[in-house]
């Protein structure tokens, strides 16, 4: 046990002002309670009188080792100071002490304190060191002088921590080569755009910086690249930046930082950074699913709490809705309209098939919608109470706005019962999931759904309906300009979002043109831009014109998000030239009274857009004027 292991610069004191032995004792006694070493102050310095009174421990030649061994010590520790003018400890060869050693060690700790006297000993018989300590100008200088002779006196042991430090590096680089020192997980609302841009910006910073990453994907189509067991154990540092859930569980006791998705993409730097050097919170389950609303995540509002919890809905309601969209149109375009006017969409045998079962998916839009809502804020109990809730809002005729607030109290009326029934025994809490919580929660939302909710609800919805319906012409334009801008004002965020749910609640409602003008709106940006880049590369660096080229392929696909990037690097331009492009194709859109019955599918779901022609000269002149005003309000980079 060397010296320097017992001691630190809380316990040593270079200029004692004792003048005689009892205060001496008391000066290091308290020295040594600051360093927060003992657990009964007052016991333990009865020991240290009663070893003195056995007999003195000034050992001479300047030297005092006061000692103790009792319970009142929490762990081995010394106490060191030094008087320059000396002080009178009764030594056996009558000398003044000026070195003081005082040793604490606990109950059960064998002959700790002889093994500690014996190598004081040893290495204070040199008189020059004993010189040097005493003069030492600070307390760095004192440790240092001792560690220097430790080692002189001692060189085997020190040879092993070498060769056990050695060993320690060597395992440390083969653990770095097998598991990433930093590890993330990215997720957007759709998992289609963001998700993946965060993680290449993730992964092309830390290779800039030479450390190892691995990110995983929460996507539309599942989880990749899933981090593992032994990766997590490894890892100095999690990054989870997510705007809707994420399993959490797996990070408990690890440093995680939780961010947005959006910072993934333009704070990336910041956060390798921060990951590298450990630079966050230790992260605690609190039983959730996500973690993200339990104190250890970014400061949020409960505006952003509630936008995370309606996207986590959304992202899962999104592929009932796709599905039965397309089916459903699928199945006019397969019909013969002069058979039965009155029952267009199900002359035909396979007409009706596809509308039966794009029915069916549909179908389950609002009671997905509710329970996923449900689920991001009270984890799986809260699913099927939210189920139920959509489902009555379904039924009762309360449509999209009444799901949503079935989906929040649904998860809020869980979070209530899981304190209500927090008193029950621990033997108990198996049946709270399966039984308490669906039993008690489902009643409560029949309950309130019924009685409080619905009846003002069905009329908002029905005046909403009645607002869709019936829109005019130059309603419908300044409808479709509208909700167009909205789609390029932050190509993916909050704002995107809301027109797109907009467009998904007149979907709900019957009315398909909205839906039309939003994507049209979001398939501009990306389009102009990869037009920009290709007649006017003057404006553009030579990475920019080679990402202009994917852009085609992202607008075409109605991902909005492939305008980021650009739009980061210039908002003052790209913007302003975007949201009047994406105004211009919702109001041609709404001009050309073309109607979308899916969510999503960008040119690939076309044909089944009623007046495909006029909807594509809706995109393509958007997309012309977005590219002119960009061109205009972008000056060409001087080489």
């Amino acid at each position: 046990m060397k010296i320097t292991d017992l001691i630190d610069k809380k316990s040593i004191n270079l200029n004692l002002k004792s003048s005689n032995k009892p205060d001496v004792i008391d000066e290091l006694v308290e020295l040594m309670d600051d360093s927060g070493n003992l657990n009964n102050k007052d016991e333990y310095k009865k020991a240290i009188l009663s070893r003195e009174e056995l007999s003195t421990t000034g050992i001479g030649e300047g030297i005092a080792i006061p000692h103790a061994k009792t319970k009142a010590v929490n762990k081995a520790y010394l106490a060191t100071g030094v008087s320059k003018e000396g002080i009178d400890y009764e030594a056996f060869d009558g000398s003044l002490a000026h070195l003081f050693f005082m040793i604490a060690a606990p109950d059960g700790a064998n002959d700790t304190h002889l093994q500690v006297l014996a190598r004081l000993s040893t290495i204070l018989m040199d008189e020059e060191f004993r010189k040097k300590l005493i003069n030492a100008s600070s307390k760095d200088e004192f440790i240092e002088l001792i560690n220097e002779k430790e080692k002189e006196k001692f060189p085997e042991e020190y040879e092993a921590d070498e060769l056990e430090k050695d060993a320690k590096e060597i395992k440390e680089d083969i653990l770095d080569e097998k598991y990433p020192k930093v590890l993330a997980v990215t997720a957007c609302p759709t998992g289609i755009a963001h998700t993946f841009m965060a993680a290449e910006s993730l992964n092309k910073t830390a290779n800039q910086k030479g450390i190892s990453i691995k990110v995983e994907t929460n996507g539309s189509s599942g989880a990749k690249n899933v981090l593992t067991k032994e990766e997590i154990a490894n890892a100095t540092c999690i990054i989870v930046a997510a705007d809707k859930n994420v399993e959490m569980a797996r990070f408990d006791g690890k440093k995680v930082i939780i961010t947005k998705v959006a910072n993934g993409i333009h704070k990336a730097d910041e956060l390798i950074d921060r990951a590298k050097n450990g630079d966050a919170p230790i992260y605690h389950h609190s039983g959730e699913n996500s973690g993200l609303n339990d104190g250890s995540s970014e400061d949020e509002s409960a505006l952003r709490k509630v936008y995370k919890n309606l996207m986590n809905g959304v992202s899962n309601m999104l592929p009932f809705v796709v599905a039965g969209g397309i089916l459903i149109a699928l199945s006019f375009l397969f019909d013969n309209y002069s058979i039965d006017p009155s029952n267009f969409g199900n002359n035909t045998p396979l007409a009706s098939y596809l509308n039966t079962i794009g029915n069916y998916a549909f179908g389950f839009m609002l009671p997905v919608l509710a329970g996923y809502i449900a689920f991001s804020i009270a984890d799986r109990p809260a699913m099927v109470v939210g189920f139920v809730g959509g489902l009555m809002a379904k039924e009762g005729g309360a449509g999209f706005l009444g799901a949503l607030i079935a989906g929040f109290l649904a998860g809020y009326i869980v979070v209530g019962l899981k304190k209500l029934f927090s008193f029950l025994p621990q033997s108990l809490d198996g049946i709270k999931p399966v039984l308490l919580f669906p039993l008690f929660g489902t009643l409560l939302i029949a309950i309130l759904m019924t009685y409080i909710v619905m009846p003002p609800v069905v009329v908002i919805n029905e005046a909403m309906n009645s607002f869709l319906m019936g829109l005019g012409g130059s309603s419908k334009i300044i409808l479709g300009i509208v909700v167009g801008a909205m789609m390029a004002v932050d190509m993916g965020g909050p704002i995107n979002k809301a027109a797109y749910v907009f467009g998904i609640a007149a979907l709900d409602a019957g009315q398909y043109e909205v839906m039309a003008a939003v994507m049209a709106g979001g398939m501009v940006p990306p389009l102009a831009i990869a037009l920009a880049t290709t007649f006017f590369k003057n404006r553009f660096t030579e990475d920019q014109r080679k990402s202009g080229i994917v852009n085609y392929v992202m607008g075409l696909s109605f991902i909005t998000e492939g305008a980021i990037p650009f739009a980061a690097a210039d908002p003052l331009h790209v913007i302003p030239a975007c949201v009047a492009g994406s105004a211009v194709a919702g109001a041609l859109s709404m001009v050309f009274g073309s109607q979308l019955r899916a969510p999503h599918g960008g040119i690939f779901v076309l044909p089944v857009i009623s007046n495909p022609l006029g909807y594509a000269i809706a995109i393509v002149v958007g997309s012309l004027v977005g590219m002119l005003l960009l061109s205009i309000l972008k000056k060409p980079i001087e080489k």
